[in-house]
């Protein structure tokens, strides 16, 4: 018997998958708990449906987030800061600092995770910093920081 998954089921297959179970397994484990429903024409054509319908969700989502990447490589954050000798500033600058700058000057609301400092800044001049816009979409942006 065809059964649609309607669940992931370890060992079995993941969520929309179509595969051939044995009559009892379907009909006294898969179906009545709600892992699974029978494969029929209608219900085959419903989950490609979904399956188109999430493909061109996904394929908006990652225009957007190219269109948003270009848009933020273009966009410079100025910070001033005291320093010490040598251009060692006082403190740091965090992705945290950078995330709430972006929100004020460029309403850009982006989560501080996603911005990419392996260390805090904490030299004067300008940082290249990583931000990852969506999966596999990551945009590089300038910091300067210039002395107060």
């Amino acid at each position: 018997m065809k059964v649609i998954l309607l669940k992931d089921i370890k060992g079995t297959g993941k969520k929309g998958d179509i595969i051939n179970a044995s009559d009892g397994h379907a009909r006294n484990y898969l179906i009545p708990r709600g892992l699974g429903k029978e494969a029929t024409e209608g219900s085959v054509k419903q989950l490609e449906h979904q399956n188109a319908a999430k493909a061109k969700r996904a394929a908006e989502e990652l225009a957007e987030a190219k269109t948003l990447a270009t848009d933020i490589e273009k966009i410079v954050i100025t910070f001033k800061t005291k320093a010490g000798e040598g251009g060692r500033l006082f403190g740091s600058i965090t992705n945290k600092d950078i995330a709430e700058e972006l929100k004020t000057k460029h309403d850009l609301d982006i989560d501080k995770k996603k911005i990419a400092l392996e260390q805090p800044i904490r030299t004067l001049g300008t940082t290249l910093v990583t931000i990852k816009v969506y999966p596999k979409v990551s945009a590089q942006m300038k910091v300067q920081v210039i002395e107060e």
